[in-house]
């Protein structure tokens, strides 16, 4: 299992345009050969901020994802809304209490 977590801060006027592409293409990515999950988040003190966590089979599964055309259009649309540099974690998932 690979976890990984992308943090994102958009200009408040780019949320509305943000929201509505991952509507369009979150099932494309969910249903990406080797990803199992994958939510989105909100900050609740910052709305200009949010998170992606997905969780993949393996580590080559979102190498294989982030070649594909999906995650270059995905991504070239998305990178022009931001407001910062985005910032991602890969981690190890030690516990889960269900």
């Amino acid at each position: 299992m690979f976890i990984r977590i992308v943090k994102m801060s958009f200009h408040e006027d780019k949320i509305p345009l943000f929201l509505e592409n991952f509507h369009s293409v979150k099932e494309q990515i969910r249903n990406y050969p080797g990803n199992n999950f994958l939510e989105l988040y909100q900050d609740k003190n910052n709305n200009n901020i949010f998170f992606t966590y997905s969780i993949w089979n393996e580590e080559n599964d979102l190498e294989n994802y982030r070649k594909s055309q999906l995650f270059t259009e995905v991504w070239a649309f998305t990178k022009a809304l931001f407001n910062d540099k985005p910032q991602a974690w890969s981690v190890d998932k030690l516990e889960s209490l269900p």
